[in-house]
């Protein structure tokens, strides 16, 4: 007969042992009572055989072995020597020996920014930013050009070529000894004219190279319209006094002759080249500026490297009259560039000249061919040979 099953709990001490009956019967009514104080959400999921397995008691781990994780020891990664790289030679540093003077306005002034970008392979070349903002050839009173480039001339500055964009704040009034001169009127075009022609006559009898830019379209319509009338003037007086005329004015419109403000850069890429304003050049429109004259600069440089003499690199052949001239050894007999030609397929001679026959035979060899070939006669075997029949053996 099976003994009842008793749940196990444990004592005081902590060790296990049965409950009794009337234990169980006690543990019965604690519970009932415990039910009967609970809310009815917690009496609904009171389990009384969970009950009795929460008082079970807990497995102990058995003692003298470390459940712990062990550390691994750690992988240390030993650092990465590090080589000493040979640092690259400096570039030697070249002194420039050819200056540009740039001259104008605001718009000359971003000719010289695309002029440095353009020129920078060329550290011998120097640029000169010689603009000021806001000036023009009609207010001499706020800054006198004539006498800014008198100055530059007579401050012994080294210019090997002169570059000048003006003009964008030339359409006002032009006061000269108290009289006014309306834009566009006969007398307000003489006067301009005369001092573009005095600038240029400046760089002329100094020997300097200039070149003069023309103004480039506008987005204004009325401001293309003076630009274009300025640029008339700076073609017919700036080739009178000795300077190079550049004209740049359909290089920044469309196919059409109107204002654009994309176009080609000096890549070909469709780029952005006028600024919001309309007339001044974006970076790369200044890049595209400046090759207008880059390559003008670069031929006048060219041209100023000194020439080499051609008389110096002659070199003289010949003894000066008087000096004795050492024997000259005697130069071997001149080799035949092809030798002598020897048939491959001739005829065999004898080092006497007659032909070639082969070595004659011996009587013994002769004798022995005709008794075997032309009598028929056997061999004679030779003693103790695999052919020798002689019994008995010899």
């Amino acid at each position: 007969m099976t003994k009842p099953f008793l749940p196990m709990v444990t004592d005081v001490r902590g060790r296990p042992c049965h409950l009794g009956r009337f234990s169980i019967l006690q543990l019965v009514l604690l519970a009932l009572l415990s039910l009967s104080f609970a809310t009815p959400a917690a009496a609904q999921g009171f389990n009384l055989f969970n009950w009795f397995q929460q008082m079970a008691p807990r497995p102990r781990q058995p003692q003298g072995y470390d459940y712990r994780m062990r550390q691994q020891p750690r992988h240390r990664v030993k650092p990465r020597v590090q080589h000493p790289v040979a640092k690259a030679a400096p570039k030697p540093t070249v002194p420039p020996s050819f200056f540009v003077a740039v001259l104008g306005d605001s718009l000359g002034q971003m000719l010289d920014q695309g002029l440095t970008e353009e020129l920078a392979d060329r550290p011998e070349i120097a640029v000169l930013r010689k603009t000021h903002d806001s000036s023009g050839l009609v207010r001499d009173d706020f800054y006198d050009w004539p006498k800014a480039v008198k100055d530059l001339l007579a401050s012994g500055q080294k210019i090997n070529v002169a570059v000048i964009l003006i003009g964008s704040n030339d359409h006002q009034p032009l006061r000269v000894d108290g009289v006014t001169y309306e834009p566009g009127s006969p007398k307000w075009a003489e006067i301009y004219a005369q001092r573009v022609e005095t600038i240029c006559k400046l760089f002329h009898d100094a020997k300097i190279p200039l070149l003069w830019v023309g103004l480039p379209i506008m987005k204004s319509d009325r401001l293309s319209s003076e630009m274009a009338s300025f640029n008339d003037i700076y073609r017919d007086h700036v080739a009178k006094a000795g300077a190079t005329f550049v004209d740049i004015w359909d290089a920044f419109g469309d196919e059409n002759g109107r204002f654009s403000v994309y176009g080609p850069n000096v890549t070909g890429q469709v780029v952005r080249l006028r600024t919001s304003d309309g007339i001044h050049f974006t970076k790369a429109g200044a890049r595209k500026l400046a090759q207008f004259v880059e390559t003008e600069i670069r031929q006048l440089y060219e041209a100023s490297k000194p020439k080499d003499d051609a008389t110096l690199a002659k070199i003289e052949t010949t003894a000066p009259a008087g000096t004795s001239v050492p024997n000259a050894i005697k130069a071997a007999p001149v080799k035949p560039p092809i030798g002598p030609v020897l048939p491959l397929t001739g005829p065999v001679l004898a080092p006497e000249g007659t032909l070639a026959t082969s070595p004659a035979s011996t009587n013994e060899a002769h004798s022995l061919a005709e008794q075997t070939f032309v009598k028929g006669d056997a061999l004679a075997p030779k003693p103790g040979r695999a052919d020798d029949f002689a019994w008995p053996p010899h």
